[in-house]
């Protein structure tokens, strides 16, 4: 199965979860770029005013991605992401609205301190009504190999 691991990451914990699902599962690794990026005070989650606080207010919000993938020829995209007011940061959803995963699989990943996956994949179902989803799971920093991997076997996505 060739597999892609597509990821945001604003303070770096979710890239190191994405590059270790990656080396698991002998992934693709791709990250998902904002076209802006975002700086320490548009990541204040403890100000109104915050650019990270304002697009998650605005459900249709959809930041601009900078970079693009060929998906073709992947048969299972992992998406990861940190949980940012209890769901997916809203470029997750441009990420998604932007290619055709019809008959592929998506597998969600997030990293949080203390916040569940759900309800992110939900939201994420109603951008790609015809892909394929399977059970995704929530990071903690540092998140050992050895749980990345049986994670990866329970879906069937390991090499």
């Amino acid at each position: 199965m060739n597999i892609l691991v597509a990821y945001f990451s604003a303070s770096g914990i979710t890239k190191e979860v994405a590059e270790n699902i990656a080396e698991v599962s002998g992934a693709k690794l791709f990250e998902i770029i904002p076209k802006v990026p975002y700086s320490k005070a548009d990541l204040d989650w403890t100000d109104n005013k915050s650019r990270s606080t304002i697009e998650c207010k605005d459900k249709k919000s959809r930041p601009e991605i900078a970079n693009s993938v060929d998906i073709s020829p992947f048969d299972a995209i992992i998406v990861g992401f940190p949980i940012w007011w209890y769901n997916a940061p809203n470029i997750i959803f441009s990420f998604l609205e932007a290619y055709d995963f019809s008959g592929k699989i998506i597998v969600p990943f997030c990293t949080s301190g203390g916040s569940e996956l759900e309800p992110a994949p939900r939201y994420m179902q109603k951008c790609c009504p015809k892909a394929i989803f399977k059970t995704g799971k929530r990071f903690n920093f540092g998140a050992n190999r050895l749980s990345i991997k049986r994670w990866l076997e329970s879906l069937g996505l390991d090499k």
